[in-house]
């Protein structure tokens, strides 16, 4: 006997567990009872465990009959026509859910080529093995397994708009990037993301070339003027606040400029800059130590020899001051109360930040590297046409972690500037490198090309790899 449970309760049990397993599968993929329902059999176990619970992960897959797939390109062609939804092929059993549990009796197969009789469903497109963040890689498959991981976490990690709505948001610390750019090499996860409303890096123009050293060891050589234009110019937003807090003795804090005499008074150059109200004004540029909001506080703790302090005496200045070693200019100011009813006021300065030497960077194979020097234009390599590259990268970092997908990304992301038509690569379904060369070649271009020194003016003695690349 067979002991069945439903959602961890023992409901009874079975003398026959692959026909009621079958049986429920059947009912669920002709809608008779609910597509939420996974069923698994454990026959080391002992058990069938019928799953109905919220909160369990659950993926799609095409259920497999006799080695061949139940969806077809009939039904395809009707859900481009709008003739059917998604909800029609689940409703039909064309498509299931899965949770981990039932997985364990399934028999996937990522390909339809690999198909077999034995096989009990298929993978809607083998690129869904991979979570978000490494579905932005293209060419994912061409590089190592770990890193592929480390893109993925550098995906997640990278300056770009993280929310629409960031000018209304009142964050403690968030950073924006000035200029991002949708990449010119993409995967269908840009499409599926809106990628192009919330960007997250430059598409920048990379040549594979050591320069004396300064790009060993990971490091990256930028180019200044590349800078100067604004590459990777970003803006760090940071937010102060302060409260007009009441307390129990009846005392409460004064938001406005401090007067002179009470304990704490910073002289009054140093409150020259706040309006009549104690709150900076927007667009006032601030700096290290300075005071944003005015505020002046009673005393807390009195001793017994101190109870009959009144006046200006029984007050001390606590204004909420720029961070020590901070500049900027203040973006906006909130002026608000809290759920208690006391005044409260947010003050959102920002920070220009520049690249400079020790700032990291990383392409979405995990290449990542900090800036070893900035160089003068016209001291940095350029090609017989005149380009100048952003950034000049060690090519001995690509045979050491095997980023094979980096190199195609380049050749790829050359074809784009040129065609001006975006290539999609997803993972395990990309755009062969025979069709990129071959665009290459009827542009005029090859992968490598004949570089000058740019101190010296003196050729390369070989062929340089230049092309596009996505950086973060």
């Amino acid at each position: 006997m067979v002991n069945i449970f439903f959602d961890g309760k023992y409901i009874g049990t079975t003398e026959e567990p692959e026909k009621l397993v079958k049986t429920i599968l059947e009912k669920r993929r002709t809608g008779q009872i609910s597509n939420q329902v996974n069923v698994v059999y454990y026959p080391h176990l002992n058990e069938i465990r019928i799953l109905g619970d919220s909160g369990r992960v659950r993926r799609p897959l095409i259920v497999v009959e006799n080695g061949k797939p139940k969806l077809q390109k009939e039904h395809i062609e009707k859900l481009k026509k709008g003739e059917m939804t998604w909800n029609d092929l689940i409703k039909e059993g064309i498509i299931e859910y899965l949770d981990p549990e039932e997985e364990e009796n399934a028999y996937i197969a990522v390909k339809e080529e690999d198909l077999t009789p034995q096989h009990t469903h298929l993978e809607l497109d083998p690129a869904l093995i991979l979570g978000l963040s490494a579905s932005f890689i293209p060419y994912a498959e061409f590089n190592r397994g770990d890193r592929v991981n480390y893109g993925a976490k550098m995906v997640g990690q990278s300056i770009g708009i993280f929310s629409t709505n960031f000018l209304q948001r009142t964050d403690s610390k968030s950073n924006i990037l000035i200029y991002p750019q949708k990449p010119l090499v993409q995967t269908h996860a840009y499409l599926a993301t809106n990628y192009e409303s919330h960007p997250a890096g430059t598409n920048v123009t990379i040549a594979f070339i050591p320069f004396q050293g300064y790009n060993m060891e990971d490091a990256l050589v930028f180019n200044k003027a590349s800078i100067e234009r604004g590459l990777f110019w970003s803006f760090m937003y940071r937010t102060y606040e302060a409260e007009q807090k009441r307390y129990t003795s009846g005392q409460e804090d004064v938001i406005g400029i401090p007067q002179p005499g009470i304990r704490g008074y910073s002289g009054e150059d140093a409150y020259k800059h706040l309006p009549e109200d104690g709150i900076v004004n927007p667009e006032t540029a601030v700096n290290s130590d300075e005071i944003l909001i005015g505020r002046v506080s009673p005393l807390r703790f009195l001793g017994s020899a101190d109870q009959f302090i009144t006046g200006i005496e029984n007050i001390r200045e606590t204004s909420v001051r720029l961070r020590h070693g901070d500049s900027g200019i203040v973006d906006r100011v909130f002026v608000t109360e809290t759920a208690d009813g006391t005044k409260l006021i947010k003050v959102v300065v920002r920070s220009l930040k520049k690249p400079e030497v020790g700032d990291k960077f990383a392409s979405r194979y995990g290449q990542k590297g900090v800036i070893g020097l900035i160089v003068p234009a016209e001291d940095m390599p350029f090609t017989k046409d005149g380009v100048i590259p952003d950034i000049l990268f060690n090519p001995h970092s690509i045979p050491s972690r095997m980023t094979v997908g980096q190199i195609l990304e380049v050749l790829a992301g050359k074809v784009v500037a040129l065609s001006g038509e975006y290539i999609y690569s997803p993972p395990f379904s990309p755009t062969p490198e025979t069709v990129i060369r071959e665009k290459l070649k009827e542009y005029g271009y090859e992968d490598k090309e004949v570089m000058y020194d740019g101190r010296t003016g003196k050729m390369f003695e070989h062929k340089i790899l230049i092309g596009s690349s996505f950086y973060q």
